[in-house]
């Protein structure tokens, strides 16, 4: 999860932490990290992520554990400009307000309405008609968006009634 290529053998040593190679002329400007992944968002809107990829939740559409960054494909003409990662799943908004998520979804935390099957590659989430994710957070085994319309919405693990929706129901959108 460090992103060092493995280049760190002792993490008690941290000065011989070596610095995360994000490619050629590349600068983060966000970054989040889950319970043993972490995800950048690049300079120029490209996402790339590593770490334990157990569950998918790198998003390159693999299960392989990553040392190095490896970049998340958002689609055609897609930038992201929000991240936030949990314990095994990640989600991302895109430019266009379009919000994406992939990891983990044992809880329904992806939200993709799904089998609660783990998705290794980004998918949409469907957040209603004619709204946008405007912010994301996503917990251990759940994630919330607020919306463009000041709501908010909440899905996966809701057994210590985490998804405030007035129940401890898992819920998968």
């Amino acid at each position: 999860q460090l992103g060092d290529g493995g280049a760190n053998t002792d993490i008690l040593d941290i000065q011989t932490y070596a610095p995360v190679d994000l490619g050629t002329g590349r600068t983060a400007y966000a970054v989040a990290a889950g319970h043993a992944h972490t995800c950048a968002i690049l300079d120029d809107g490209s996402l790339k992520c590593w770490g334990d990829n157990t569950h998918g939740q790198l998003g390159d559409g693999s299960t392989t554990d990553r040392t190095s960054p490896v970049l998340v494909n958002l689609g055609v003409g897609n930038t992201a400009v929000a991240i936030s990662a949990g314990h095994s799943h990640t989600c991302a908004i895109l430019n266009d307000g379009t919000l994406k998520c992939w990891g983990q979804d044992n809880n329904g935390q992806v939200g993709d309405g799904g089998s609660n099957s783990d998705q290794n590659s980004p998918v949409t989430i469907n957040v209603g008609s004619g709204l946008s994710a405007v912010m994301i957070s996503a917990g251990i085994y759940h994630s919330c968006a607020v919306l463009d319309d000041d709501s908010i919405k909440c899905w996966g693990l809701n057994n210590n009634g985490q998804l405030g929706d007035g129940t401890t129901t898992n819920r998968t959108t």
